[in-house]
């Protein structure tokens, strides 16, 4: 079984990693900082999610638009540019007096752009790494989107206390600048992993191309549905509990992170199919806890124990990658994260406006029981087609054997 300290012996792995924390750790800052700012001006939780989770709409329209480029910008460019658009964008953000609607279509911009990132850095990944290393190499770079969200949020509603809200946007903006600088002089250049001019008709190509097989749909939507919705349910602390936010967005990360290191590198192949939908349950379950008015305890541990089911993630990826061909797989991936992020956009608008008619509790359980439903109808329809490997998929889509080459041989190859 692979190990972390062979995964920051790899070239190129340590930057690539580097760069995805600060990435999150100045989204999860400037984002608490922003929602604090947009519920203080305007008393509304709608306006308040869709601070923290809105730019996650956008990602629909650029994984329809955009995401086609994921595969055919040189990576280190790409990245160190994205970057650096957040960091200037971030930084508008914290002008005194910028209108409501001005700060949402910065917000809108930063989507369109984000989803390219997710097919950009989880493409290089899987370039950089084996094809067995793939699985702990993501579970370690989920691990740091826990570990900076922690630290992200309590930081984060330090210095919204201590400092402002602007204080706390502004050091996001920094963080971005640092995440720019650490791609651009840590990554190596390499070419893009497929040729060809990025379009709008070739990312609907792509896209029905990956969406025409029953196992890939179920994959897409296991990683998007329940997920999104209990984000959705995630997007209402600041208004379900404006002063301690900050904590239960840290216990949030902190079982998110107690479920990558536990899939990641303790759960043995065989078993991870069987775990698949269970875990992922648990994601929505702990939820229902709310219905009960909890006091600060036992929400908590709530969301701890509800974080550590997106530990199933991890596995549904794994199973996309099996079924996807070789030169699609930043896309697969970027069109696997603009998914989830759009889904968490769509959740964070949907709860903010059943937190708007109802109570922000009443709106986390209605999501929580939503999340449970799908989980159980796509667990049913998995048992039902057996999870058999894919079978439909054209020889020139898939190799024959069902598994991709190792990344040290067929993927080097230039544009």
């Amino acid at each position: 079984m692979p190990r972390y300290r062979d995964l920051f012996r790899t070239p190129e792995f340590t930057p690539l990693f580097l760069t995805g924390s600060a990435h999150t750790a100045a989204q999860t800052v400037a984002g608490l900082g922003l929602a604090t700012l947009v519920f203080r001006a305007t008393g509304s939780p709608l306006l308040s999610a869709l601070a923290l989770f809105g730019p996650s709409l956008a990602q629909l329209l650029g994984a329809t638009t955009l995401l086609s480029a994921a595969d055919r910008l040189p990576p280190r460019g790409a990245l160190a540019g994205m970057a650096l658009f957040f960091a200037l964008g971030t930084a508008v953000l914290a002008i005194p007096a910028l209108p409501t609607w001005a700060l949402f279509v910065i917000l809108l911009a930063e989507g369109l752009v984000a989803s390219l990132g997710g097919g950009v850095r989880y493409g290089l990944l899987d370039e950089i790494l084996a094809r067995e290393d793939f699985l702990l190499g993501r579970s370690v770079m989920n691990m740091a989107v826990g570990a900076c969200q922690i630290g992200g949020f309590v930081t984060g509603g330090a210095l919204v206390t201590l400092l402002s809200p602007r204080g706390a946007v502004l050091v996001g903006a920094g963080l971005y600048l640092a995440a720019a600088l650490v791609a651009r002089t840590g990554l190596g250049a390499r070419p893009p992993r497929a040729a060809g001019r990025a379009s709008v008709a070739e990312t609907w190509r792509t896209n029905r191309r990956l969406w025409s097989s029953p196992e890939r749909r179920r994959c897409y939507l296991a990683l998007w549905v329940p997920n999104g919705l209990i984000v959705g349910c995630e997007s209402l602390f600041v208004p379900y509990d404006p002063g301690r936010a900050g904590l239960l967005f840290a216990c949030a990360a902190l079982g998110m992170l107690v479920g990558d290191v536990a899939v990641g590198r303790f759960v043995p192949a065989r078993l991870r199919g069987r775990i698949r939908f269970p875990l992922q349950a648990l994601l929505a379950a702990p939820f229902l806890v709310f219905a009960l008015d909890p006091a600060l305890p036992l929400a908590l541990v709530a969301v701890t124990v509800s974080a550590v089911g997106y530990g199933a993630s991890l596995l549904h990826q794994e199973r996309l990658m099996a079924l996807v061909p070789e030169e699609s797989s930043g896309h697969a991936l970027g069109l696997h994260t603009s998914g989830m992020l759009a889904l968490q956009g769509v959740s964070a608008a949907l709860a903010g406006t059943l937190a708007q008619y109802t109570s922000p509790r009443t709106g986390m359980v209605l999501l929580a029981l939503a999340s449970l439903t799908v989980t159980l109808a796509l667990a049913r329809a998995d048992r039902r087609a057996g999870g058999a490997p894919p079978s439909e998929a054209p020889p020139s889509e898939a190799p024959s054997s069902g598994a991709r080459p190792c990344p040290r041989t067929a993927r080097r190859r230039t544009a």
